[in-house]
């Protein structure tokens, strides 16, 4: 097999290499530097900064903690998690209803926290069983911007039809108005605006099948991108894939790859080659 891509990098990020704690309540890996985990070479990658993939028992969870100008989101493999935060809060001062003052989000769903100027969160399990989930920050094109909370829903069935991009950047951009700000409109119709020149998108890709990643999705003006495929850890080691036709590239789950020198507008091909179907996150970014 030849690559096609013949002037982009593409750099594996074993899971092997990633941090890894376990709480007990908490089962967390990281594939940049967190918390207590800190290594030079995984500090961030464009503006992506933070990806952790999470999984928190039963009746467990993060309480009530602050943030700031930071763009937090949670992409939810299976389980469901409840999010509480001190925007909701000043809903239910002013008597917001139960749906105002929480949301629970379940497997596929995306939850996204612009934390700005500060906000305080909790992210809690309250079901019977064990939240997976993708958390993941972006760094936004200015500080200081007002909280606000998203969330959406994405089907599984056009995720196994082609990669469905979930995150795209707020249309008005960076100098957009307090009414763009409130209006929260994406460049990419149907997904949550994100303030950063930034997109998110996931693919469910059966074994032999391969899907292609529009570079950029048409939804930004920077020529130049860096993109993050990540393959979480979904089906017990049978899921594998395989980007742009590299045999240095095959990816196994928890495994990421850094696709360095890419333009907006080329196709990186994500081939399935493993036993399962394979779940991939695509963050693409200036």
């Amino acid at each position: 097999m030849s690559k096609t891509l013949h002037h982009v990098k593409i750099t594996p990020h074993r899971s092997s290499a990633r941090g890894h704690s376990n709480h007990g309540w908490l089962d967390t890996y990281h594939s940049f530097s967190f918390a207590d985990w800190y290594n030079p070479n995984f500090t961030h990658f464009g503006s992506l900064r933070v990806l952790n993939e999470d999984r928190v028992k039963a009746n467990s969870g993060f309480p009530m903690h602050p943030h700031r100008d930071f763009e937090i989101f949670s992409y939810i493999l299976s389980g469901a998690l409840t999010h509480s935060d001190s925007t909701m809060s000043k809903k239910q001062a002013e008597g917001g209803t139960q749906s105002e003052l929480s949301c629970t989000v379940q497997r596929g769903d995306i939850q996204f926290t612009t934390a700005g100027r500060g906000v305080t969160h909790s992210e809690f399990n309250r079901g019977n069983e064990t939240v997976h989930f993708l958390q993941i920050w972006a760094i936004p094109w200015r500080r200081g911007l007002t909280p606000r909370y998203h969330w959406g829903r994405y089907n599984d069935e056009d995720k196994r039809k082609g990669f469905v991009s979930l995150l795209s950047p707020l249309k008005g951009g960076v100098d957009a108005s307090e009414a763009e700000e409130k209006a929260a409109e994406p460049t990419i119709p149907g997904t949550i605006a994100i303030h950063a020149d930034f997109v998110m998108a996931a693919g469910i890709i059966q074994p032999g099948s391969k899907f292609e990643w529009a570079v950029g999705a048409k939804a930004t003006e920077s020529g130049k991108r860096k993109v993050y495929v990540h393959l979480p850890m979904t089906k017990g080691g049978k899921a594998k894939i395989r980007l742009d036709n590299r045999e240095d590239a095959v990816l196994g789950e928890g495994d990421g790859a850094f696709v360095d020198g890419i333009n907006a507008g080329d196709r990186l091909s994500v081939e399935s080659v493993g036993e399962a179907e394979a779940e991939v996150i695509v963050l693409d970014t200036a």
